[in-house]
């Protein structure tokens, strides 16, 4: 009978550890992209450009996506399925300010499901663009267990950095110079 009530106890003590845990979490990155506002933008706003830059596009090459809505902005869509590292799951673009700033409905299907928001706000920086990524959610009890022993921060942070240096190296630094003008002759 006092084991049972020495477990009780701990059962108990473990449940209120979780329950202080805290109930949402924010995780953020950022980076400089020598790219002009809107050159990044473009890339944030159309799901379609997204393969050429996404950390977990490079998890899984065999992941299958579909797209839905408009092109870009507002109402884009973008599903996926992959393997165990990639999970499923969809995106749909609830905001598009450009080129300040693209918000993101992001819904992880498996393996957990769980409803994030994503933000990227950028911000001009030199002849480059100060990009901000962030994903702000809701911590279940779960969630709130798991986080004792696993920190989404430095789970997630890693992939935010690695495709902000991805969406560096893709999106075009500028407009192409304008071709030389043909030479005149002079009389």
């Amino acid at each position: 009978m006092r084991i049972l009530v020495i477990l009780g106890v701990i059962v108990l003590g473990l449940l209120a550890v979780i329950a202080t845990r805290p109930a949402t979490f924010h995780i953020e990155r950022s980076a400089t992209v020598p790219a002009p506002p809107d050159s990044v933008y473009a890339r944030l706003a159309d799901f379609h450009l997204w393969q050429a830059w996404s950390p977990w596009a490079k998890l899984d090459p065999a992941m299958q996506t579909d797209y839905s809505g408009p092109e870009s902005g507002v109402g884009a869509g973008y599903h996926w399925v992959g393997n165990k590292a990639v999970g499923e799951g969809r995106m749909t673009i609830t905001d598009a300010t450009p080129p300040g700033r693209v918000a993101i409905k992001l819904d992880f299907l498996k393996p957990f499901p769980a409803s994030n928001t994503c933000t990227f706000t950028l911000a001009p920086e030199g002849s480059g663009t100060h990009v901000t990524w962030a994903m702000d959610g809701h911590n279940s009890f779960m969630a709130k267990a798991m986080s004792l022993f696993m920190n989404m921060d430095k789970m997630i942070g890693p992939d935010f950095e690695r495709g902000l240096a991805s969406l560096g190296h893709v999106v075009p630094s500028a407009a192409a110079p304008a071709a030389a003008a043909p030479a005149t002759s002079q009389p």
